[in-house]
């Protein structure tokens, strides 16, 4: 008979025994005040995979004295819904259901509104579990009618501790003593990036391949050598938690262009890092251009130019060298000045068209020159400004009805500042030579 995975085999039994998550489980905090007092409301466990999310949920269970049931939303069908319903017509469900749904984002509309329909009475109490925003993904009645407690990945330092029990009831369990190499038990912990399941898994490739011809020691055969070679080929790249459309696609993301646009070009350069490893090459290229666009803009415009150097160089080279022209480009928008100014001006703007302001042209940028017979003043009367001083003539260019509107702020970068002078000494040049020629 088949064994189940160590993981399975080593699932906490208490809340004591969880690793990670104290900011939800230690004593006093609310969530565990909650399982201490056996009124257990629905609730939605939010957070990454392999983090405790199902064994918090378990033990939930049982310290309430209630039947769980687990349903799946990848596979659940609302005649599985029902189904866990007529548990509680049965002796095991009559004091209640607690029904474990994983992944609830991946139910549609309807099948959510079912399962409110029956959580509503009380009888079945919902423990939910979702790798994505439930506030995103979850349908609002069933959010307004549960808790959502958010689990985190665990620390490297408590998925050490993990590491390590596992090799320990791995060593008891085969009657073996494994010996570590240096560094073994803290690059699983660190490679597996903060989900326990993935360790443990890890920690059982390691131990089955140790006895299956690792090193062993010729004078003892109950000493098996795990190396930290073999930990490096068992973990490689699964510390990378990454679906490009999920959340974390989108935070990484986001973190890079706050980075960014914070100045700080280490922080900018770990996450481009981590969605080129991800593999990922053309989102962080669009994102790099954007940035050069509404958070550079026009403090430096010339960065658009050359982040669309970079960013052609790594298309054409692919990976891995196309890391080489994005690591400039994230470092130059990093390093540079920074400027909203145009994307908020664009954003003005396109707030008036949207709300059917600027209605019209005035009549000197029309591209015609004829007025009908209605007109009351004939002639477009367009001024041509290279025909004026300073080339430039003051007329209407924005239509009646917001004629006076500014949507553009120069910035106080020095490259805008430079352009604000320019404006402002043209201007007076203008008048001052317009009034000379009205005095010959």
């Amino acid at each position: 008979m088949a064994k189940a995975p160590l993981a399975d085999r080593l699932r906490p039994k208490n809340l004591d025994e969880v690793v990670g998550q104290r900011h939800l489980l230690s004593p006093g905090k609310v969530l565990r005040r909650i399982v201490d007092s056996g009124n257990i409301p629905n609730l939605i466990f939010y957070g990454p995979s392999g983090v405790g999310k199902t064994t918090v949920a378990r033990i939930i269970a049982e310290r309430a004295g209630k039947e769980l049931c687990r349903l799946n939303g990848t596979t659940a069908s609302t005649a599985d819904i029902k189904e866990v319903m007529e548990r509680t017509e049965t002796i095991s469900g009559m004091n209640g259901v607690i029904l474990y749904l994983d992944e609830i984002q991946y139910l549609n509309k309807k099948q959510q509104q079912t399962l409110l329909e029956y959580i509503e009475n009380g009888r079945i109490t919902l423990i939910a579990s979702t790798t994505e925003n439930p506030y995103f993904y979850v349908y609002n009645a069933i959010l307004s009618r549960s808790t959502v407690f958010e689990f985190k990945s665990v620390e490297p330092e408590a998925a050490e501790q993990a590491v390590k029990r596992a090799f320990a009831a791995a060593s008891e369990e085969y009657d073996v003593s494994f010996d570590l190499e240096e560094g073994v038990t803290r690059h699983i912990a660190l490679s597996c990036g903060g989900d326990v399941r993935k360790s443990v898994n890890a920690v059982e490739m390691l131990t089955i391949a140790a006895m299956s011809g690792g090193i062993q020691d010729e004078y003892d055969g109950g000493h098996c050598w795990v190396t930290l070679a073999d930990a490096q080929e068992v973990s490689q790249r699964s510390a990378m938690k990454y679906d490009r459309d999920g959340d974390q696609h989108y935070d990484l993301l986001s973190a890079l262009q706050k980075s960014i646009r914070g100045s700080d070009e280490n922080a900018a350069l770990h996450y481009l890092a981590r969605l080129l490893e991800a593999g990922d090459l053309l989102s962080p290229c669009r994102r790099l251009l954007v940035i050069a666009c509404e958070d550079i803009g026009m403090a430096y415009p010339q960065a658009i130019t050359i982040v669309k150097a970079c960013v052609d160089a790594a298309v054409q080279l692919g990976l891995p060298e196309a890391r080489i022209p994005l690591a400039e480009a994230a470092v130059l928008l990093a390093t540079a000045p920074k400027s909203n100014s145009s994307y908020l001006a664009m954003d003005a703007a396109l707030a008036d068209v949207r709300a059917g302001k600027g209605s019209g042209f005035p009549r000197q940028l029309q591209n015609k020159h004829y007025d009908g017979a209605d007109a009351a003043v004939k002639g477009q009367f367009y001024q041509y400004p290279h025909d004026f001083p300073c080339h430039y003539v003051e007329q209407q260019y924005l239509p009646d009805d917001i004629k006076d509107t500014v949507y553009y702020q120069f910035g106080d970068n020095k490259n805008e500042q430079a352009a604000l002078q320019y404006r402002r000494k043209m201007l007076e040049e203008h008048r001052r030579l317009t009034e000379q020629l009205k005095n010959k």
